[in-house]
């Protein structure tokens, strides 16, 4: 985020880690370049070089003055080709292959599987997607040890490539035994986040958050949308969450890639009116990975990912394994200000629909509807969690919010949340009116609102209690910069 007044950037930039980007430099330049999020995919790499690259994340964010958070995401039941004696295989149409229990190495007759419940869950005539849908095949049988299928579409076919039924209908666990093992991992470096593969109900996600907790990890879940089964049960996953992701690439070769664009705005729609967070992701820079430049379709893919109102758009193997990682998050942060600026606002129309039962949300929402009728440059909420913020980003004001807390671990959550920028603020005091003039002196020294500007500046009360917000005030801003402001604060 920058300094500037205001936030520059409403939605924020989740980038993955990888071989071409995991030592200390390479991570600071991204956190430079406007990363809010570091994801570390545990499909790939080692517990240790995870630990390394949080370590890494951690120093970063530190020596740039910023909150960033770390999002652990879990491989889960990819179901996936075995080994081939040759690393890979050509398939031609029309010929037969068979998905094999036992076969330690595959040759262009057959190849083994990873999951061998597989024989279960297929039957003849049902139509099997590898290779991300590259290639097709048509099931003609089904025997206890093999799958014996005719070959659609054919192409090359290499080591480890996923499956997908066309329709979905897999049995496979959300969490597997190495989910639960890479979970310790995630526990260990305090991950903020947890991303869950391949969730198909509720009960996936209770189960995640059960196992966090037992580890004694403060990290939230986030419901990784690629199965049909869980379009079908999506509210229940919504709501047994913190945040969805748009996993779109699993989730075209079930559902078909025509139906992903309209599901995208759905899964978005229905997050935000849930108060649940929600992050883009798949092929979003992909031409990237090899090119310093997007293609026009990316950008507008970016900026239609911003107008739906995401919080948070990802990159994959872009940031992760490609040539240019700086500068495709630069790509990035440069479509998000445009798209921004055409970002539509419907705060009046949406309030007609809502009600609130909690006293604290009630007046995150009555700050919003404030700022919206005047002259607000920031709306400004003093808490412990970030709840208020969180619900003040759901509705789009067109107003940066600014969230004071002395929590470290809420600063690093609320950095996934658009229009959300996180301060350090630690006033240990229960005078009202003091705690007020150090947040309005808080907010001068961080550069984001100038004497005369109006704040709207939400807390609880009475104050130094832990507990929700309960009251509102209008502040013109009197506060001159201090110039014994410390860097360390900001």
């Amino acid at each position: 985020m920058s300094s500037n007044l205001g936030l520059s950037r409403a939605t924020k930039i989740v980038a993955t880690l990888g071989p071409a980007s995991s030592s200390a430099e390479q991570i600071k330049a991204l956190v430079e370049a406007g990363v809010d999020v570091f994801r570390l995919n545990f499909s790939h790499g080692t517990a240790d070089e995870h630990r390394a690259r949080a370590a890494s994340v951690r120093q970063a964010a530190a020596d740039c003055g910023r909150d960033i958070a770390i999002l652990a995401d879990l491989q889960g039941p990819k179901i996936r080709v075995g080994k081939f004696k040759n690393g890979k295989e050509t398939l031609q149409s029309g010929q037969a292959f068979r998905l094999m229990v036992h076969c330690p190495e595959g040759d262009a007759t057959q190849v083994g599987l990873d999951y061998p419940e597989l024989v279960n869950d297929v039957k003849a005539g049902d139509t099997l997607l590898l290779n991300d849908g590259l290639i097709s095949m048509r099931v003609e049988s089904v025997h206890s040890e093999a799958i014996h299928c005719i070959v659609i579409e054919g192409g090359v076919l290499s080591d480890r490539k996923g499956i997908n039924r066309q329709g979905g209908g897999l049995s496979a666990p959300a969490l597997t035994d190495k989910d639960k093992a890479d979970m310790q991992v995630a526990a260990a470096i305090e991950a903020d986040y947890l991303a869950v593969s391949f969730p198909k109900s509720a009960a996936d996600m209770h189960e995640a958050q059960r196992l966090l907790d037992a580890l004694g990890s403060k990290a939230q879940t986030i419901a990784k949308i690629e199965r049909v089964e869980a379009i079908e049960n999506l509210e229940e996953i919504i709501q047994a969450s913190k945040g969805l992701m748009v996993a779109r690439g699993d989730l075209a070769v079930e559902v078909g890639d025509a139906a992903v664009p309209s599901l995208q705005k759905k899964m978005i729609r229905m997050a935000r009116e849930a108060n649940r967070l929600t992050i883009t992701a798949t092929q979003m820079m992909e031409s990237m990975i090899s090119s310093p430049v997007p293609t026009r379709a990316e950008v507008s893919d970016v900026a239609n990912a911003v107008l739906d109102g995401t919080d948070a758009v990802m990159l994959s193997a872009e940031t992760a394994a490609g040539a240019y990682p700086v500068r495709t998050v630069q790509s990035m942060v440069r479509i998000c200000i445009e798209a921004e600026k055409f970002a539509e606002r419907t705060l009046d129309t949406e309030f007609l629909n809502r009600t609130f039962k909690r006293i604290d949300q009630s007046i995150a929402m009555a700050s919003l509807f404030t700022a919206r009728h005047l002259n607000v440059k920031a709306l400004v909420a003093l808490t412990q969690s970030g709840s208020t913020a969180l619900w003040m980003s759901r509705l789009n004001a067109g107003v940066p919010i600014y969230a004071l807390t002395p929590e470290e671990t809420s600063r690093r959550r609320m950095a996934l949340y658009r229009d959300v920028e996180p301060l350090m603020f630690d006033f240990q005091a229960s005078d009202r009116e003091a705690l007020l003039s150090a947040a309005e002196q808080r907010l001068v020294d961080a550069g984001v609102v100038q004497p005369g500007d109006l704040v709207i500046i939400t807390m609880g009360d009475p104050i130094g209690q832990t507990g929700g917000t309960n009251s509102l005030k209008i502040v013109q801003i009197s506060a001159q910069p201090s110039s014994s402001f410390s860097k360390h604060n900001h």
